[in-house]
């Protein structure tokens, strides 16, 4: 990515803001071998991601994520179908809550240097809430960095990747071009398919190198958004 090239950056929530709280999961897969560790269960959800979109599940299937989840968390392949299982029921909207702190602090770097911000999410009707209860971002004033609008599709009616949710974000954003917009997102499907049918430049939070042959760019933390937009 260009220095210069970009004025503005649109944001998922889900894996790029927040992740489902392993505060909560951790100690349920425990049962079953997995382990308790913050960082592992961090590790999983992109795992998950990934698996995700090898298979290109829709929004509404979660199953293969689920199980890549359960086996980097270090759950006994014994027990996997099982916490699995499991995990699909317990992760509910109301979990994708724990806020990633690089994130956090990114966006906080982003507002100090002007640059025009929204969010743009798959979510239940409970993202623009959390993201401010949180203290992670909102729109207008609160205690977390200010962006101009947060899109919930089960708000707008329209979910990623039909790129029409995205025309939402876009009305708030009319004094910049929509190629002239990074949307970053941690879903090949979901994310960058969306983005890319929308106009916008779609950028992949790959953490842990998941998607070495990718053809659209990655980063592995928001931080390096600043160098971008410095």
């Amino acid at each position: 990515m260009v220095p210069g090239r970009f004025d503005a950056v649109f944001f998922d929530a889900g894996g790029i803001l927040v992740l489902p709280d392993p505060t909560v999961i951790a100690p349920l897969l425990t049962t079953y071998g997995g382990s308790d560790e913050i960082d592992v269960h961090r590790r999983a959800h992109y795992a998950g991601m990934a698996a995700k979109s090898r298979t290109q599940s829709d929004e509404g299937n979660w199953d293969s994520y689920n199980l890549a989840y359960v086996s980097a968390a270090g759950v006994d392949q014994a027990h996997r179908d099982r916490a699995a299982d499991l995990l699909g029921r317990t992760r509910s909207a109301d979990l994708w809550r724990w806020p990633i702190p690089e994130s956090v602090a990114a966006l906080a770097s982003l507002s100090a240097l002007d640059v025009p911000m929204s969010v743009v999410s798959n979510a239940s009707g409970q993202i623009e809430w959390v993201l401010a209860h949180m203290g992670i971002c909102q729109a207008g004033e609160g205690s977390g960095t200010s962006v101009r609008v947060v899109i919930d599709s089960a708000v707008v009616g329209v979910a990623k990747p039909d790129p029409r949710i995205f025309s939402f974000a876009l009305r708030h954003h009319q004094d910049t071009a929509p190629e002239r917009i990074l949307y970053v997102g941690d879903s090949v499907t979901m994310d960058v398919g969306g983005a890319r049918a929308a106009g916008l430049h779609p950028v992949l939070l790959d953490p842990f190198d998941d998607h070495p042959d990718a053809d659209f760019d990655r980063i592995s933390d928001l931080s390096e958004l600043v160098a971008v937009f410095s």
